[in-house]
């Protein structure tokens, strides 16, 4: 399986805590848990030419992995439709906490994708409402996070395919934190752990939910349709 991990890595060059935290980018802590002996793994930013999603690269791609906060603007509309087209044909794609507002995942939503935040590094409960779904296998009946920004309903995505987590939040806010969608032959996880100046990537449980997720994701069954004028499989009225 061939993943791509990509990351707007702009927190990185800015802000001395993440830098600390995640010395070499998000992308790069995330790719180098995702790899192993089945997996292999590139990573890809917003300064790379063509933000590091060439034609080649995307074609390759089984897994897209998606980090975004502050530039999500300056991902070139004519990118976000190669993308789209290739989660179309059948590539998964994993959405990560932030790239709710991406235009990617606004994209395929068709909605929004706004919610209610507030960074004030409380307390998360994420709770396994699905635990048979194979982005929940090795997890418990929740996990926590010590400090995270929250996320609170409402909201705005459709109506998921599968909820599989809901976060509870020191504040008292809930949030549908992983979901599941279907566009055309690609599927589709967002996950919404991930405040750039929490080390939450480093999480034994979100780690294994993002291997999960991507194992899920990985579409081995998508044949190539034909569409248009079509011949008769069998004689019709006799001819």
């Amino acid at each position: 399986m061939k993943v791509l991990v990509w990351n707007e890595n702009r927190h990185e060059k800015t802000n001395a805590i993440v830098t600390e935290i995640y010395p070499e980018g998000i992308h790069g802590a995330i790719a180098e848990f995702l790899q192993d002996d089945d997996v292999q793994v590139k990573t890809a930013t917003l300064d790379d030419a063509q933000h590091g999603l060439t034609d080649e690269i995307l074609t390759d791609a089984d897994v897209l992995v998606w980090w975004g906060h502050l530039a999500h603007d300056e991902v070139a509309d004519e990118i976000v439709e190669k993308v789209k087209q290739r989660v179309l044909d059948g590539m998964g794609l994993i959405v990560l906490h932030s790239g709710h507002f991406s235009k990617i995942f606004k994209s395929l939503m068709g909605t929004s994708c706004d919610l209610k935040w507030r960074e004030a590094g409380e307390k998360e409960r994420i709770w396994n409402i699905d635990p048979t779904h194979p982005i929940t296998e090795g997890v418990g009946q929740y996990f926590e996070l010590e400090q995270e920004e929250m996320y609170g309903e409402h909201f705005d995505i459709p109506t998921p395919d599968e909820l599989i987590f809901v976060s509870w939040f020191e504040g008292g806010e809930v949030f549908r934190s992983g979901a599941t969608f279907k566009r055309g032959k690609g599927k589709i996880f967002y996950f919404r752990p991930g405040h750039e100046t929490h080390p939450t990537y480093h999480n034994k449980d979100v780690q294994r939910v993002i291997k999960n997720a991507v194992k899920w994701a990985n579409n081995t069954n998508t044949p190539t349709h034909v569409y248009g004028n079509a011949k008769p499989l069998e004689n019709i009225l006799g001819r």
